[in-house]
């Protein structure tokens, strides 16, 4: 493998090139901390006087192209485009705060660096996954484009340069500008990798990247598996598989969004799929990327089928992530992995509902009515999760085994005589209350041949639960059992916030009008002159623990 790496300043990397981020790299994902982390070592910088070398870049060259009299390389960037797209922000930032006659000649120059002079005004980098031109805009006219509903990977991006602007700002009332450019161009270096064989890239990003540095390992498998294609794949078929390779990941990272954390998980979850014999725990990352090259082998046909499957887990992952409806349920690991793979076995609507509901039943009881610390049960919960995908396990069995999972923690078992289980329920548990008073309120509506509504829990679903929990007996009134699950009701946060810390009598016209069918009744009764206090909350959670008994029972 020859390499030819060069140590550069960022005016030497950016100058006489084009960068392009492909679609099938991830978006840009870098949060606050990794952008203050940036500003903190330019500020370092500035003030030590010392050159700061900050990373590692490796780029695919591609073909040269001129514009106008000027000839520019197409460099494909496979490692650093999170840094590279940050200061490509910043530059810009610089660019429209230089406003002073002193400077026309770096702001002119800075201009022309970050868009090309040409009738397509190409952009130094061109960035994947950018659906509102929110970047390109930016570096094009100095304006983020503007988008209602933006992605998440926009929304990062309108962050970046909002923070950049800052800091841009701040440097200005103390100190001129140009030194802050000077900094960045000249100051600040890195190591710079142009490969021109698509063969050797990927494997340079795994050498260069398994060294413990902040690179996912999601990211590290794709590269193992287009290395693969290189190494083994003969050139008669190498096209149309790296084609498909492409179109996969660009799926994937558009599925995973910003969460690159689903990502890790969906990793780890499908590398313990492939497995040759059951495990007791969830693979690390590491070790899940190292199953999915072992699977991919070195055909085509396994390379792709290692590299759908990933893909399938993905979008599974994804799924029971965004169902806030399970959500309380699927804060266990364990618990996910045998969630997901009833999602991937692909049963009839009903089965799968079926199913999950009792998964739901379980992981609940054990979990939360129980109280168990979540090392509980592992073993017992990964092994069905592997069964269900490799022994391909009936429905019925995937039953018995979820009821064989929750011995020990029958209904009657978790929950006390006394009532005493009901009691603080607020405290560190608010998705858990959320999930179990919204299944209360499935049971109402249900009595009474109705439907939930459906404007008043979306809101409740959108936000934190803790803001949309209502204690009836407010907080402020330091009642011992103001937690008591029998005084938590739910009421969409704004109408929530609006009540603060009024009395019970105060709220019941609210209530009876908030959307919400469990909180109207409260509301109802407290109209009908009903004194709440520690009895009637009391007397409330009995009412739900009917339900609960039946609901959560075997």
């Amino acid at each position: 493998m020859q390499l030819n790496p060069q140590h550069v300043t960022i005016d030497e990397l950016l100058s006489g090139r084009l960068f392009r981020i492909p679609d099938y790299q991830r978006a840009y994902s870098w949060q606050a901390k990794q952008r203050a982390d940036l500003f903190n070592d330019i500020e370092e910088v500035a003030q030590s006087g010392f050159d700061h070398f900050m990373a590692t870049v490796v780029g695919l060259g591609r073909e040269s192209c001129n514009i106008g009299s000027k000839r520019y390389k197409v460099v494909d960037l496979v490692d650093g485009q999170q840094r590279i797209t940050t200061i490509v922000i910043l530059l810009k930032a610089i660019e429209q705060a230089l406003d002073n006659e002193h400077t026309d000649r770096d702001k002119r120059d800075l201009g022309e660096l970050l868009v090309k002079d040409d009738e397509h005004s190409v952009v130094l980098l061109q960035t994947n996954h950018d659906s509102s031109d929110v970047f390109l805009q930016y570096v094009r006219t100095g304006r983020a484009a503007d988008t209602r509903a933006p992605t998440a990977s926009d929304q990062n991006v309108i962050d970046a340069i909002a923070e950049c602007k800052a800091f841009v700002a701040n440097w200005a009332e103390s100190r001129p500008l140009v030194e802050l450019l000077s900094t960045i161009r000249n100051k600040l270096s890195l190591i710079y990798h142009e490969i021109a064989d698509e063969a050797v890239v990927y494997r340079v990003f795994e050498v260069l990247n398994s060294r413990g540095l902040d690179v996912k390992w999601v990211d590290k498998t794709k590269s193992r598996l287009m290395a693969l294609i290189y190494e083994h794949v003969p050139d008669s078929v190498r096209q149309e598989g790296l084609h498909e390779m492409h179109t996969i990941w660009k799926d994937v990272y558009r599925t995973l969004g910003l969460d690159l954390r689903l990502g890790d998980e969906a990793l780890a979850f499908a590398g313990t799929w492939k497995l040759p014999t059951s495990p007791r725990r969830v693979l690390s990352e590491e070790d899940a990327s190292i199953e999915i090259a072992n699977a991919a082998g070195n055909a085509i046909r396994t390379i792709m089928d290692a590299a759908r499957w990933l893909r399938r887990v993905v979008n599974k992952v994804v799924s029971l992530d965004n169902d806030q409806r399970r959500s309380a349920v699927a804060r266990v690991r364990q618990a996910r992995f045998v969630a997901v793979a009833i999602l991937l076995r692909g049963f009839e609507e009903e089965i799968e509902r079926d199913l999950l509901a009792a998964w739901e039943r379980v992981t609940f009881r054990i979990y939360t009515l129980g109280g168990a610390d979540t090392r509980k049960r592992v073993g017992e919960y990964v092994e069905l999760g592997y069964e269900i995908i490799n022994a391909l396990l009936e429905p019925t069995a995937i039953k018995q085994r979820l009821l064989d999972i929750g011995h020990g923690y029958s209904i009657d078992e978790v929950i006390e005589e006394d009532g005493s289980t009901w009691e603080e329920w607020y405290g560190g548990w608010s998705a858990e209350v959320r999930y179990l008073l919204f299944r209360y309120e499935e049971h109402l509506a249900r009595e009474k041949g109705e439907h939930v509504d459906p404007l008043a829990w979306e809101k409740i679903w959108a936000t934190d639960p803790a803001k949309s929990i209502e204690h009836i007996t407010p907080r402020s009134s330091k009642e011992p059992w103001v937690h008591h699950l029998g005084n938590l009701t739910m009421l969409p946060p704004r109408t929530n916030s609006k009540l603060s810390d009024k009395p019970p009598a105060e709220k019941a016209a609210t209530y009876v009008e908030g959307g919400v069918k469990a909180t109207a009744a409260v509301g109802r009764e407290l109209l009908q002159g009903i004194v709440w206090d520690e009895e009637a909350a009391k007397r409330r959670a009995a009412d739900i623990e009917k339900f609960v008994r039946v609901e959560w029972g075997e």
